[in-house]
C-alpha cells in the first residue's frame, strides 16, 4: 500500500477554505500566517511581514500581549459563559469603564462585533422615537463610501455598491448622502466641500420630512471607503447642530476609529462639538484578541425604554454579545492603552514618521494622501488632471511589490467597477518608530521603482 502523501497547508487551504473578498477562479494559495510578534507575523514558509493594516484594522496592540491572553484565560477558568439576559462582572465593569471614557451618561449594550453593534443602534433609534411620541421617525441617513457592516440592516446603511451587488439589499428606510470629500467634491468646491456636505444633510432631512428621520450614522473618518475625513471641525459642528435642530439621533460608528487609532481616544474627539447620541465600537475594543461589539447609548434614550406595560423593553438579543472573556479582554486592552499612553504615542509618531507618506503627492500616480493618526489613505490616479482612478491591475502590482518587500498594506474596494483605488495603511498602535520607518521607506521605494 502506497504511503499517503501529506498535503501542505496551501493545498488544504485551496480544498477546504472559502476566503473573504477573493475571486473564485483558480489562483496560488494565499499567504498563510503561523505566528506573530508585535506588529510582525511569520507565514508557514518562514517569511516575516510587517502588518500595515492591523489585520482588518483591529490588531491595535499587536501580537503577543501576554496580559490580554492571561485575562481571557483567567476569566474562562472562573466563568466560561453567561448570557446578558442576566449579568456578569466583566460586562458590568466594562460598561462602567466605557461610560467613564465617554464622559458619563451612557449605557452599554454588548454585541458580537461591529455589524451587530450597528444593527443594535438602528433598532434602538427606531424604537426610541416610537416610544417618545414620534412613531414616524424611522429613516436612517448614512453617507456614500461608508461601511457599517455585513448584515442586511447594516449593509443597507453601507453605501458601497460593490458590497451589495447580487444580494438584493432592499431594507426600507435607508438614505445616502455625499460625505465631505474635498478631493472629489460632489459640490464642485474644494474649499467649501465640508460646508456643502453638512448643508446637504440638512436639505435631505427637510426633503424627507424631519418627522420621518430617526438618525444619521457616520464614521468620524470613513475608513474602508478610502480614508475620507473633513478638512476641519466645521463639518462636525454643523452636523451636530443639524441633528439637534430636527431631533435626529447622531450615531457615530467608531468601529475602526475608536481606542486610539486616530491619535485621540475616539475619533469624534477631533470635533469639539461632536458628541454622540449613540456610539458603536468593535475591533480596537479588544485589540482583535476576541470578538466583541458595543452600542453605547445616552441615558435619556435608555429612559424611553422604561417598561410602562409589556411592550417597551428592547427585544434585541445576542448570544455571544458581551461574552465574559471578551469583556475581560476589552478591560485589559483599555488598561494597556491608558498605562502605556498609546494615544499620545500614536499622535507623536504620526507627526514624526507616518506623515512622511504625504511626500508621495509629488508622484505621478498619487492624487492625494489623506490621514489622521495611524489611519492613512493614498489615492491613486492614472492622470492628475482628470483624477481618473488607476486601474485595478496596476494597484494590485503595487500591493504585491510591498508584500514582496515584507510589508502588508490594504486597498479599498468600492470606487471603480474592478476595485478600489485607495491604498490603506493602518499599522498596529504599538508599532515602534523603527517599524513605521520601515513601512514608510518601503512604500517610498515601491513608488520610486514605478517612477
Amino acid at each position: 500500500m502506497e504511503a499517503e502523501i501529506k498535503k501542505s497547508y496551501g493545498e488544504k487551504d485551496q480544498e477546504h477554505l472559502w476566503h473573504a473578498l477573493k475571486p473564485y477562479q483558480a489562483q496560488a494559495a494565499p499567504l498563510i500566517a503561523e505566528s506573530g510578534e508585535g506588529s510582525w507575523f511569520t507565514d508557514t514558509e518562514g517569511n516575516r511581514y510587517f502588518d500595515g493594516v492591523s489585520g482588518l484594522w483591529c490588531l491595535n496592540l499587536g501580537h503577543g500581549q501576554t496580559e490580554i491572553i492571561e485575562a481571557a484565560t483567567e476569566q474562562m477558568k472562573a466563568l466560561a459563559y453567561f448570557p446578558l439576559s442576566f449579568g456578569h462582572k466583566p460586562a458590568i465593569d466594562l460598561a462602567e469603564k466605557l461610560n467613564e471614557l465617554l464622559g458619563g451618561g451612557y449605557r452599554s449594550f454588548f454585541a458580537n462585533g461591529g455589524s451587530d453593534a450597528n444593527e443594535t443602534a438602528f433598532k434602538i433609534a427606531r424604537q426610541h422615537h416610537k416610544q417618545s411620541g414620534n412613531p414616524e421617525k424611522t429613516k436612517i441617513i448614512s453617507r456614500y463610501r461608508a461601511y457599517h457592516g455585513n448584515s442586511l440592516g447594516a449593509l443597507a446603511a453601507t453605501a458601497q455598491a460593490n458590497r451589495k451587488m447580487k444580494y438584493e439589499v432592499n431594507v426600507p428606510g435607508f438614505i445616502h448622502i455625499p460625505p465631505p470629500y474635498a478631493y472629489r467634491s460632489a459640490f464642485g468646491s474644494y474649499d467649501d466641500d465640508d460646508l456643502r456636505a453638512a448643508e446637504y444633510l440638512e436639505q435631505t432631512i427637510l426633503w424627507e420630512g424631519p418627522e420621518s428621520v430617526a438618525a444619521f450614522i457616520m464614521e468620524p473618518v470613513i475608513s474602508g471607503g478610502g480614508v475620507i475625513h473633513p478638512q476641519s471641525d466645521l463639518y462636525y459642528k454643523k452636523v451636530r447642530d443639524i441633528c439637534n435642530r430636527y431631533n435626529v439621533l447622531l450615531i457615530l460608528d467608531e468601529v475602526v476609529s475608536g481606542f486610539g487609532r486616530t491619535g485621540k481616544m475616539f475619533g469624534y474627539m477631533h470635533g469639539e462639538s461632536l458628541y454622540p447620541d449613540i456610539i458603536t465600537f468593535a475591533k480596537g475594543l479588544t485589540a482583535g484578541y476576541l470578538p466583541l461589539g458595543a452600542t453605547c447609548v445616552k441615558e435619556s434614550i435608555y429612559q424611553s425604554f422604561k417598561d410602562t406595560g409589556t411592550t417597551n423593553h428592547f427585544r434585541h438579543v445576542s448570544t455571544y454579545g458581551g461574552h465574559p472573556a471578551s469583556c475581560a479582554v476589552a478591560l485589559k486592552t483599555i488598561e494597556l492603552i491608558e498605562r502605556h499612553d498609546i494615544v499620545k504615542q500614536v499622535a507623536t509618531l504620526e507627526a514624526d514618521v507616518l506623515s512622511q507618506l504625504r511626500q508621495l503627492t509629488s508622484h505621478a500616480l498619487v492624487g492625494e494622501v489623506r490621514g489622521v493618526g495611524f489611519l492613512y489613505g493614498i489615492e491613486l490616479v492614472s492622470d492628475k488632471a482628470s483624477k481618473k482612478p488607476l486601474e485595478d491591475e496596476q494597484i494590485k502590482t503595487i500591493v504585491a511589490a510591498c508584500q514582496k518587500k515584507g510589508l502588508i498594506i490594504g486597498k479599498n474596494g468600492d470606487t471603480v467597477p474592478s476595485g478600489g483605488n485607495v491604498l490603506i495603511i493602518a499599522p498596529p498602535l504599538t508599532s515602534t518608530r523603527e517599524d513605521l520607518t520601515f513601512l514608510v521607506e518601503t512604500i517610498q521605494e515601491v513608488f520610486a521603482e514605478i517612477e
